[in-house]
């Protein structure tokens, strides 16, 4: 038997926290280890039970999902998260995805595919649809921020050729297997290129290359 993809689930609302409890131990191939009520809770809990995928939702009393993913990161815990909102009534959604959050879902997401992006994601893969992306990414295309886009123009300038090409499909919101058949590529070159592209670019995950390809872009 295969091990079972470990989760954990951040939310202060018990109801919920108590429905994707009750939701995700019935799919196979995931096990909830723990739960948190709050930001900073829930950075204990990955310390200590160091889960493969965090569902976390943004907005929390004491510590936020924004400021506890921050944390994370200053303390070199590298679980991925997923955030949970309600995409339009949260403005936070971009900050968390560039302070290293794996993608989001909305609250109201059917439980299969919440079980098909916690499994993604473990798996390395976007849980992010193309369109999902380019919305996120069009939140921002206004922003004036000059110095981030020359900074990120500047990053992808460092890239080879090929690099470039894998970085502007995962962009895209492509995975692994699509870029391997339009780049006629093995999934394992595929892997270890998209290893490169995130080293380069200093990112930490594909949303964050998304973004970064789009800020070069808007700085040509």
């Amino acid at each position: 038997m295969s091990v079972p993809i470990r989760v954990l689930l951040v939310d202060d609302d018990p109801l919920v926290r108590a429905g994707l409890s009750m939701m995700l131990s019935g799919a196979e191939g995931l096990k909830v280890v723990g739960e948190a009520s709050d930001g900073a809770e829930g950075v204990e809990a990955i310390a200590t039970l160091s889960p493969d995928v965090v569902l976390m939702d943004i907005r929390m009393p004491e510590l936020d999902g924004l400021a506890a993913i921050e944390r994370l990161r200053e303390r070199g815990l590298e679980t991925d998260v997923i955030v949970l909102t309600t995409f339009d009534a949260d403005d936070q959604v971009l900050r968390a995805l560039r302070a290293g959050a794996a993608g989001f879902l909305l609250k109201d997401t059917p439980p299969a595919e919440i079980v098909r992006s916690i499994e993604r994601v473990a798996g390395g893969d976007p849980m992010l649809s193309p369109a999902i992306v380019q919305r996120l990414i069009d939140q921002v295309k206004d922003d004036p921020a000059a110095e981030r886009r020359r900074r990120a123009a500047q990053l992808l300038g460092d890239l080879t050729e090929r690099e470039l090409e894998v970085a502007e499909a995962v962009a895209e919101g492509k995975s692994n297997a699509e870029i391997g058949a339009e780049l006629h590529l093995a999934v394992a070159s595929v892997k270890a290129i998209v290893s490169r592209v995130l080293l380069k670019l200093e990112a930490t995950n594909r949303v964050q290359v998304a973004l970064l390809v789009r800020d070069a872009a808007e700085a040509r």
